[in-house]
């Protein structure tokens, strides 16, 4: 472990569920590295709670792929690989066509702008050729979106992949490689959630990811 943790207070706030996101970050970060054995008598002493919820949020990680647990041997932080984050953004890709779908039939006016808002920064990332950029913008729009679904079993799902779908980010590389073409479809996605079209607006969205 390359970082201590700070010690949780549990008051107000479900155990579980911050125990579960304060190792998905330090994973994240690089605090937990790949490869690194996870032992819950340490990971609880670090974090000032008892190993019950540190086990509960470690098979939560291993469900999500950032942990895997071989029975009597280990558990260790996973590493890497190009088909893991094939497979996510493949995932991702689908799942957020039927969101963009759900979100622009129902959701109120005021969300509908701030979708758009975020939208505006994805075509800016694409305009600047900023795939970093282009990546978190997406994130943020894509978050929101879930969001106006009000879908509640699309908002677990995606509360439990969050942490997978943050870890592929780097690695993502959009389809579309000229800028020019990019942006405009980009535009066209746009301009379809702003008419609320959904059916357009999910079509353009899988011919923007090759998902078509």
């Amino acid at each position: 472990m390359t970082a201590p943790f700070i010690p949780l207070d549990p008051r107000g706030t479900v155990l579980g569920d911050e125990v579960y996101a304060r190792l998905g970050e330090a994973i994240l970060e690089g605090h937990l590295a790949p490869g690194e054995r996870l032992r819950d008598h340490e990971l609880a002493e670090r974090l000032g709670v008892s190993r019950t919820p540190v086990r509960e949020a470690l098979q939560r990680l291993e469900r999500t792929g950032l942990v895997e647990v071989a029975p009597n041997r280990y558990t260790r932080v996973t590493t890497p690989n190009p088909k893991a984050q094939a497979d996510v953004f493949e995932f991702v890709g689908y799942l957020m066509g039927v969101a963009v779908r759900m979100a622009v039939a129902r959701c109120s006016d005021d969300a509908l702008a701030d979708t758009l808002h975020d939208a505006d920064a994805m075509i800016e990332a694409s305009r600047a050729d900023d795939h970093e950029s282009l990546a978190r913008s997406s994130h943020a729009f894509f978050a929101r979106l879930t969001l106006a679904t009000e879908n509640l079993a699309m908002l677990r799902v995606m509360r439990e992949g969050e942490i997978a779908i943050r870890r592929s980010l780097p690695g993502w590389q959009p389809f579309i490689e000229c800028p020019i073409g990019r942006t405009a479809a980009y535009e066209a996605f746009r301009d379809a959630v702003a008419e609320r079209d959904a059916e357009r607006a999910e079509s353009l969205l899988r011919d923007i990811h090759g998902f078509s």
